[in-house]
């Protein structure tokens, strides 16, 4: 919980609102106009979808035998209006659709799930991605890790309970703007790892609108720079593990 609140605050445009704020508290208005500046950059369709860009491809090209199973990364959940837990959020049901399509690929390659409790007490969403995977898609879930809090843990459970499995190659289903920290997570882990991305961005059109500010720009660039921050650090924990 305390993790997720600092990520939001510490990553813009959060970060750049309070600055802006404490530039005018303490009276240095030009902090505070540099701080609304970029705030309204990052609110830019052309800059927040280069942003995403950024992040997607680039990745090493899988070699050797074929992966033997699907590894599913959990992402958001969404609260439902009387019910009593919450359900897979819209960026979970994505990459649940991807691994189930993947599955059926292969020819039904086994599937992990995993995801830990989010934001507050509920189930873990590793559970929550196990249900909607049989219930919606028709494809059951082999294995649920539910106790990975991040993409690093996401990593680390998974590939204890495959590699006791005897498994040593899997696909990794997220988002494309996702894939870069979770490659780096994986690294290291013992897993042989095949990128299956799902929901690439493409190169933005200059035309007008993009250079309008809009409230989702800020998500989108959020996303990024997030994602960004995150690599940045997973590679020095790598480093200095």
């Amino acid at each position: 919980m305390l993790s997720a609140v600092a990520a939001t605050v510490l990553v813009p445009p959060v970060n750049l609102v309070v600055l802006a704020l404490a530039g005018v508290l303490l009276r240095r208005r030009w902090l505070a106009g540099i701080a609304l500046a970029l705030a309204l950059l990052l609110a830019l369709p052309v800059v927040a979808d280069l942003l995403l860009v950024s992040l997607e491809g680039g990745w090493p090209a899988p070699s050797g035998a074929p992966p033997q199973a699907i590894v599913v990364l959990g992402g958001d959940v969404r609260a439902v209006a009387g019910a009593p837990v919450d359900e897979a959020g819209a960026l979970t049901l994505q990459r649940l659709q991807a691994g189930a399509t993947l599955a059926r690929a292969t020819h039904h390659l086994p599937i992990l799930v995993t995801g830990g409790i989010v934001d507050r007490e509920g189930p873990p969403v590793a559970t929550l991605m196990a249900e909607s995977l049989a219930r919606d898609f028709a494809t059951p879930a082999r294995w649920v890790e539910p106790e990975a809090r991040t993409t690093w843990e996401n990593a680390r459970l998974s590939a204890a309970i495959l590699r006791r499995e005897g498994i040593a190659r899997v696909y990794v289903v997220t988002h494309a703007w996702h894939m870069r920290r979770a490659l780096i997570a994986f690294a290291g882990t013992g897993l042989a790892v095949t990128p299956a991305p799902l929901t690439f961005d493409r190169l933005p059109r200059l035309v007008p609108s993009a250079f309008v500010p809009r409230v989702g720009a800020w998500q989108e660039s959020y996303y990024a720079l997030h994602e960004w921050i995150g690599c940045a650090w997973y590679a020095l924990r790598r480093a200095f593990a």
